[in-house]
C-alpha cells in the first residue's frame, strides 16, 4: 500500500519541521512634538510581540528617558513618565495614558500603526518597501489641546512570519 510510507514521510516531515517563530518587531525613530505644553525631539524606540501582548516604548529628549513602558498581556503594562511623577501599572494598553501616541487599544494596533501607519488621526507622509518611513499623528491630550507629532523611522527589524 503506497498511501503508507507517504502518511508516514508527511509525519516525519512534519516531526523535524523548525517551529514557527513569533513575530518580533524592533525599531526606531526620530520624533518631533508640539503641543500646549511645549516642543521637543528626540528618538523612540519599539519592541513588540503582538502574539504575546508583549510592548517595551522608550521615548528619549535631551539625554534623558522622557517615557517607559513595558509589559505584556498577562501581567498588564507599566508605564513610568518621571517627569510626572507618574508610574502606573495597567491591565490592558488601551488604558495606558500615552500622549505621543494616538490610543490603539491592543499591541496588535500598535504593530499596525509601525508596519502599515494605520491608526486614528495618523498619515503617513513617505513610505518605503519596509513600510511607512515618515508618519505624522495628529490628536489631543488628556487636557484636550492638539497635539501634533512627526516620526521618522530610523531603524527596522522585523523577524517571525
Amino acid at each position: 500500500m503506497i498511501l503508507m510510507p507517504v502518511l508516514l514521510l508527511l509525519i516525519q516531515a512534519q516531526a523535524v519541521a523548525p517551529p514557527v517563530q513569533p513575530l518580533t518587531l524592533k525599531a526606531q525613530y526620530d520624533w518631533g512634538y508640539v503641543g500646549a505644553d511645549g516642543e521637543g525631539k528626540g528618538t523612540f524606540s519599539a519592541l513588540l510581540e503582538p502574539g504575546k501582548g508583549k510592548v517595551v516604548l522608550e521615548l528619549h529628549g535631551l539625554g534623558e528617558r522622557l517615557v517607559l513602558l513595558q509589559g505584556d498581556a498577562e501581567s498588564g503594562y507599566r508605564i513610568l513618565i518621571p517627569r510626572q511623577k507618574l508610574d502606573r501599572t495597567v491591565k490592558s494598553i488601551g488604558e495606558v495614558p500615552v500622549p505621543f501616541l494616538p490610543k490603539l487599544g491592543s499591541p496588535a494596533a500598535l504593530q499596525l500603526l509601525l508596519e502599515k501607519g494605520e491608526g486614528p488621526g495618523v498619515k503617513v507622509s513617505s513610505q518605503d518597501a519596509l513600510g511607512p518611513k515618515k508618519l505624522r499623528y495628529q490628536g489631543k491630550d488628556e487636557q484636550g489641546n492638539d497635539v501634533m507629532v512627526w516620526l521618522t523611522r530610523t531603524r527596522w527589524e522585523r523577524n517571525g512570519p
